[in-house]
């Protein structure tokens, strides 16, 4: 295993822990929510609003995860049918165009919107937590798949190609 593979393998191992965390504090907070309301008579406004920037990580994060795997939304009726010469190619260059995507929407765009944000000082409404940070992970997970998208060219190049 080479430096790059053994980083890759690190990255996502991470990403992993992360995401399994954001998920059973998710569980957790649905949870506390469904028996403060049911069982205290009660409800606490906070959970509704962790429980929605929890959705919001672990969606922004998972799809840099699954990008990682290669085990993202694809429709690859017609790629099949390609032959592996064009199949290499056609792979580079969904490699090349998710690169890009990422670059522009997710981290040009989201650090606009994280700058905006904390810019004009906004806050969350129940927990008071600066937007900006919220809207954070949108740049991190942009560069993220920025990287594996540079790690799956390269494997593309170096003979580790895989469908």
């Amino acid at each position: 295993m080479n430096k790059a593979d053994f980083v890759f393998a690190k990255v996502n191992r991470i990403l992993e822990l992360f995401l399994i965390t954001i998920f059973a504090l998710l569980v957790l907070d649905v949870l506390f929510q469904v028996f403060s309301r049911y069982i205290l008579g009660t409800s606490f406004t906070w959970t509704e609003e962790f429980a929605r920037f929890s959705l919001i990580w672990m969606t922004v994060l998972g799809a840099a995860y699954l990008n990682a795997k290669k085990e993202h939304l694809s429709m690859d009726f017609l790629y099949q049918k390609l032959s592996d010469v064009n199949r290499r190619k056609a792979s580079i260059l969904i490699e090349v165009f998710i690169f890009l995507f990422a670059l522009i929407v997710m981290v040009i765009g989201g650090f606009n919107l994280v700058y905006i944000t904390l810019h004009l000082e906004q806050l969350s409404g129940t927990l008071r937590i600066p937007l900006g940070y919220i809207y954070a992970i949108m740049p991190f997970s942009g560069l993220l798949i920025m990287c594996f998208s540079i790690y799956h060219i390269s494997n593309t190049y170096t003979n580790k190609f895989k469908n």
